[in-house]
């Protein structure tokens, strides 16, 4: 199964430097979640060869505009290419009333219908859930209402060793091992072990998407064994001041985060339009953490199985 985080936007306030604002896709299999969607995201999308109607759910971490102000044209431009499956946006409140105050004044009546779920500052809550993976928001701390996001992949089935499997199993007992069980006789005599028949199954992979905020252990509990976390690393610690005053974080201080965490690998972004170079922010966070990387636009990162 597929588990690719593609990078679309990678930086922070205004676009600099051939960078532009937060956006990402990460494909599950075959649906594809855009996280965030800052100005510029679907002329970043043809770049990367991402077919704009191949998303069905966009998650929007906050409503500051470097975090959602590419979201009406690249609904409009779904609605000129004839989309007619419903888009599915997840996100504050006020997205809905922004959206359709847009649509409004420009006298856009949708071929497809916009569905929302309305995320909050609650504790951690599943906001959506298919065959392959649990999708749930936790809070942040930063200066407006802002979420970050889990992707966990379901636990997995058991393989089937083929060559093991005696001649007269039926079907109902090849189910049986896929979930897990033994089979035993209609006495209720155990016939064969689960293990003696099966592989262990692939182990279940997770992406963690921390967007704006000051640093804050309250949010380990959200992301703790995550493989992938990617963290706002806005600033350098030489900018720790002003990453404090403004609710976000230091490349260190995200590195640090992710050991706590005992995340797999780390990963950069949000960058400040001060850094022309990133060279400061990824040796900070590795002197840190050493499996620490700069999210970069149009790069891709395949989690293994």
């Amino acid at each position: 199964m597929t588990f690719r985080l593609k990078i679309i936007g990678s930086n922070s306030a205004a676009p600099a430097f051939n960078r532009n604002q937060t956006s990402q896709v990460l494909l599950v299999n075959n649906t594809h979640f855009m996280i965030d969607c800052g100005e510029g995201t679907q002329l970043r999308l043809n770049r990367s060869r991402i077919r704009i109607n191949k998303i069905d759910h966009i998650f929007l971490s906050h409503l500051h505009g470097d975090h959602y102000f590419g979201l009406i044209g690249l609904i409009s431009t779904m609605h000129l290419f004839g989309r007619t499956r419903p888009l599915y946006i997840y996100g504050p409140g006020p997205i809905k009333e922004i959206i359709e105050m847009q649509l409004k004044y420009s006298d856009t009546l949708l071929n497809f219908e916009l569905i929302y779920y309305f995320t909050d500052q609650t504790d951690e809550e599943i906001i959506f859930e298919n065959k392959d993976v649990v999708v749930r928001k936790f809070p942040l701390n930063h200066r407006i209402f802002c979420t970050g996001f889990i992707f966990r992949e379901k636990p997995k089935k058991p393989k089937i060793r083929k060559d093991k499997i005696p001649k007269d199993f039926s079907l109902a007992d090849i189910a049986s091992l896929k979930k897990g069980k033994d089979i035993f006789d209609e006495g209720g005599n155990l016939l064969y072990k689960n293990e003696d028949l099966t592989l262990p199954p692939k182990r279940s992979r997770s992406y963690a998407f921390c967007s704006d905020t000051k640093y804050d252990e309250s949010i380990l509990k959200y992301i703790s064994d995550v493989d992938l976390l990617y963290h706002e690393a806005t600033f350098a610690n030489d900018m720790k001041e002003r990453a404090e005053n403004t609710f976000h974080s230091t490349a260190e201080q995200a590195a640090s985060m992710a050991i706590k965490a005992r995340a797999q690998k780390l990963l950069l972004g949000h960058y400040s339009v001060r850094y022309k170079e990133l060279d400061v922010i990824l040796e900070e966070a590795r002197n840190v953490f050493k499996e620490s990387y700069l999210s970069i636009e149009g790069s891709a990162i395949e989690i293994e199985d």
